[in-house]
């Protein structure tokens, strides 16, 4: 019976984010290229957008802890983190399909429209990802059972994101032959991603039961101003928050530049979906061993090996003609190793939410969780700041064809994409190598003293 719950939570855990996945990676990665290559809008209108959607994600990531408290704060007969799962995914899908309307405006309107937009897309994806995230803590408190859930979780999301990434060329073209314009094309395909998050969502808030865990009566709530106290605190986390952002800084830029790179260097944009089927083959399959892998190497080993991978992509990338054969190896290397880096970014923070247990006494699983979002969104920020820039000073902007591209340009493209994200990598690995001491042992002990408290609560509560 146990096997079978814990088995239903993988399962239904996972689905709900195969959706997600794919809204976030519409906006994500693939915004700052809709709005250059579908809507074309000018050189001095995109500057200002880099700057708009840089601010936004940096303001929007901030406020992400006080999203985490509220949600903390909750208490219905759900839970904390289901109603704000089910309400913050009806406010995204709304907003999201909102995004891709395009209004006919121009200029400072323009910007005033896009910029509100944008928020609400951001908030609503806040209160939703915050919720859903901070469930693992209490789905599971073994590790290794954590791995398994986390691991699911991502080959899910890691399917819909590029079952989306694949597609999005010749589905947007596609769509583009039946509704007219490639603009109605793009609406579509958001009114379709939105849909699919929707009834994923669904089925996962209906399957998936938590493990209640008993608390003091004064600890069930957090107040805004021990806010600071539950994140500046709790040293460890702070250490995979400042090391995340480095990694995934590098690794959405990556991300973010491909489908640039395929269309102004390689010289075929069509060979973007070959490129990103393998890459989404790549991390499944990553993702789907990583079990195997934690079960005979420590967790340190894992992180260095997942380094060592993404840093041997990077180089072979880099000096790699433009060639899918080589590219796709190169590829290989990058996104095995990211799979590795996903699973163990949620298994740090959430056995951070454990250390702040023991070392406050008071469990804020959302608040803590709220870090892996202010990290995605921050990061995001920094990359797309790099993206617009690499956009606009590689002279892509103006060009239409990879022949428009000068050989400065393609540098700067290449150095932007791969050089700077591996420099990010390295300063990702030197932080968590050094300062991340949350192994196997230490954890142990932290559980057991964990729950030898919550055992005196349950007693004081008999007597």
């Amino acid at each position: 019976m146990k096997e079978y719950s814990a088995l239903r939570n993988r399962i239904g855990y996972g689905i709900g984010t195969i959706g997600r996945d794919m809204v976030a990676a519409m906006v994500s990665l693939y915004l700052m290229f809709y709005v250059t290559d579908v809507l074309r809008v000018s050189t001095e209108t995109l500057a200002s957008l880099t700057v708009i959607m840089v601010f936004m994600r940096i303001f929007d990531g901030v406020n992400d802890p006080f999203m985490g408290t509220l949600v903390d704060s909750t208490q219905t007969r759900w839970g904390k983190c289901k109603p704000w799962i089910f309400g913050g995914a009806l406010a995204w899908a709304v907003a999201h399909v909102l995004m891709f309307i395009d209004t006919g405006l121009s200029g400072l309107p323009y910007l005033l429209v896009f910029t509100l937009l944008y928020l609400a897309w951001e908030v609503s994806y806040t209160a939703n990802d915050i919720a859903y995230w901070s469930m693992i803590p209490s789905l599971s408190r073994d590790q290794k059972e954590r791995e398994k859930i986390g691991s699911v979780a991502r080959i899910c999301a890691s399917l819909g994101m590029f079952a989306f990434i694949v597609s999005l060329l010749p589905l947007t073209n596609f769509l583009a032959g039946i509704t007219g314009s490639l603009k109605s094309g793009w609406l579509l395909l958001a009114v379709i991603t939105a849909g699919l998050m929707l009834v994923f969502q669904f089925i996962s808030l209906a399957v998936i039961k938590e493990e209640r865990i008993p608390l003091k009566a004064e600890d069930k709530k957090t107040g805004f101003l021990e806010l600071f106290k539950i994140i500046f605190k709790n040293d460890q986390l702070l250490i995979v928050t400042f090391a995340m952002l480095f990694f995934m800084s590098g690794y959405t830029a990556t991300t973010g530049l491909g489908i640039y790179y395929f269309k102004y260097i390689f010289g075929d944009e069509n060979m973007y979906s070959v490129f990103a089927l393998i890459l989404g083959v790549s991390q499944i399959l990553g993702l789907a061993f990583f079990p195997l892998v934690s079960k005979r190497m420590k967790r340190r080993s894992v992180f260095s090996l997942a380094i060592a991978l993404v840093l041997i992509g990077y180089a072979a990338f880099y000096f790699s003609p433009p060639n899918i054969i080589y590219v796709g190896i190169a590829g290989i290397f990058i996104f095995v190793g990211q799979a590795f880096i996903q699973v163990l970014m949620l298994m740090f923070i959430a056995d951070s939410v454990e250390y702040g247990q023991w070392k406050f006494g008071k469990r804020n699983g959302s608040v803590t969780f709220s870090l892996q979002p202010l990290i995605y969104k921050v990061s995001n920020a920094i990359a797309t700041g790099l993206i617009g820039f690499t956009v606009i000073r590689s002279g892509i902007k103006e060009a239409e064809l990879a022949s428009d591209v000068t050989a400065r340009g393609s540098l700067v493209l290449k150095s932007s994409m791969l050089v700077y994200p591996a420099i990010f990598v390295v300063i990702a690995f030197i932080v968590v190598f050094f300062f991340y001491k949350i192994d196997e042992k230490f954890y142990a002990e932290i559980l057991r003293d964990n729950k030898a408290a919550e055992e005196a609560i349950l007693a004081d509560r008999a007597d």
